[in-house]
């Protein structure tokens, strides 16, 4: 979910840490006031807009260089809830509030746990396969819904499953940690990520949606056959595999067995897979029915909200409990909205002062002559660069969307080339920075080095950044 900095391995995976927060707020911050100390430097200026509010090139009149009033910089987290931009900022907010709470109501009632276990548990015979279909139900839940860290808390169930399989716990890491990941970074209809971009940049979500599909099948097939290739490995020499003395030691410490499913798992594994069939539904109803798709955004977290809540009292039986725990998850992401409310500010100021406009400007200046797909592999840097220090996804957005999209628009690139960029810019590295808190705690809760995985996962890496950059020039190419 909106890759949020976790604090703990047992804490609510919506929530973020102290530290995350104020890191991310006071680079905000000083962006902010950085932003509003420029209206002091360069001049007013302003382009002329079509009827759809797109600048015009070519038509940019300078104005009078007249600097902003502090406080109006001080006030602009406040006041942007009520700037043009405000029902959005808010619409977006309420929605990840709702989803936070959803999916901490289903963490805390077993919902995902449960629901993963029973599938695995009629395919843990199954081998080599079973890797596969393991990877595509983890990627599925972060490309379709933008669960990433939610299942992270799966990971020690995952290694023990493999284990039992004779296979290792990189192999484990793999099939859930990664794959959530990289679920996350090809996303199809993630509400986080694509769905908040769409919302900002006014298109449907639905809109070039088979690219991202043949991007997320891409990722999969690549990394299935990263993890066969290792399983294959390990399998005609186990001493090969990367963890041999741990698994030796976790198969001596752990009872590998067959659990007895319970009527009362049966019944919370009915429950949870109508749940998100319901979901499912409704994200193939919004990709397909052109008069809804515009109310993405409500129609998934009225979706959410309604059936998770009914879901939960089915399991949970108390809906105080099931109220109680909707409450932690959607306070826990109160820090998020605030760092929304910081990112769409920055924009707020550069309107007030006149500015943005001019920033625009020169920004146009720089890229002309240079090609669309120059300009996206620009865009492509610019978001890497900032996910050293935002994990955010949705603050993120919020910051460089509302100047890179009428920029890009300009140029005769298109906002879903842009949200594709975002993506693949935005998600993959949360599996290979170690300055994201999700990583080291997955890999500490296998027990595993950051340099072995460094060293595991380079490679992949770097074959996942060719093939990225080769979408987006397929993308120019075919004028996506």
């Amino acid at each position: 979910m909106n890759k949020r900095e976790t604090a703990a391995p047992n804490a609510a995976y919506s929530s973020i840490s102290v530290r995350s927060f104020v890191t991310v707020a006071v680079l905000l911050l000083v962006v902010l006031l950085f932003c509003g100390s420029l209206s002091y430097f360069i001049p007013q200026g302003a382009f002329a807009r079509d009827a759809d509010q797109n600048i015009i090139p070519d038509t940019y009149q300078v104005g009078e260089v007249e600097g902003i009033a502090l406080w109006r910089v001080i006030t602009a987290p406040i006041r942007v809830f009520a700037s043009e931009d405000g029902l959005t900022i808010i619409m977006i907010s309420v929605f990840l509030l709702v989803m936070s709470g959803v999916f901490n109501l289903l963490d805390k009632t077993g919902g995902i746990k449960t629901f993963i276990a029973f599938i695995m548990r009629r395919l843990r015979d199954s081998g080599g396969p079973v890797v596969c279909i393991t990877i595509l139900l983890f990627m599925l839940f972060g490309s379709l819904f933008g669960m990433f860290e939610e299942l992270v808390t799966l990971l020690p169930l995952m290694i023990v499953f493999m284990l039992s399989m004779q296979l290792d716990t990189m192999v484990g890491l793999g099939a859930c940690l990664m794959a959530a990941c990289f679920g996350f970074s090809t996303a199809i209809t993630n509400p986080f990520s694509v769905g908040t971009a769409a919302q900002l940049a006014g298109i449907p979500v639905s809109s070039g949606v088979w690219l991202r599909v043949v991007f997320f099948v891409i990722v999969y097939v690549v990394l299935c056959a990263f993890l066969l290739g290792y399983l294959k490995k390990i399998q005609q020499d186990p001493q090969r595999s990367l963890t041999y003395e741990l698994d030796q030691k976790k198969r001596e410490s752990l009872l590998l067995h067959k659990e007895e499913e319970s009527q009362e798992q049966s019944n919370t594994f009915r429950v949870y897979a109508a749940f998100f069939a319901v979901q499912g539904a409704m994200l193939v109803a919004i990709a397909s029915i052109r008069a809804i798709s515009g109310f993405a955004i409500p129609l998934l977290a009225a979706s959410f909200l309604i059936s998770g809540l009914i879901a939960g009292r089915m399991v949970c039986k108390s809906f105080r409990k099931v109220l109680s725990f909707f409450s932690q998850g959607a306070v826990a992401m109160l820090p998020a909205v605030a760092m929304i409310a910081l990112a769409s500010s920055v924009k707020l100021v550069m309107v007030e002062s006149n500015i943005i406009d001019t920033v625009m400007n020169a920004v146009l200046q720089s890229l002309v002559g240079k090609g669309k797909f120059v300009t996206i592999l620009l865009i492509y840097a610019l978001i890497l660069f900032l996910q050293l220090f935002i994990g955010s996804a949705s603050a993120k957005i919020f910051l460089v969307m509302p100047i890179v999209l009428p920029i890009t628009q300009a140029l005769g690139v298109s906002p879903t080339l842009v949200i594709l960029t975002y993506c693949m810019a935005d998600g993959f590295t949360d599996v290979l920075l170690p300055t994201n808190p999700v990583l080291l705690i997955g890999l500490s809760m296998a027990n595993v080095s950051y340099w072995k995985w460094l060293k595991w996962t380079w490679k992949l890496q770097l074959l996942l950044f060719a093939v990225s950059v080769a979408v987006l020039y397929f993308g120019v190419l075919v004028g996506y």
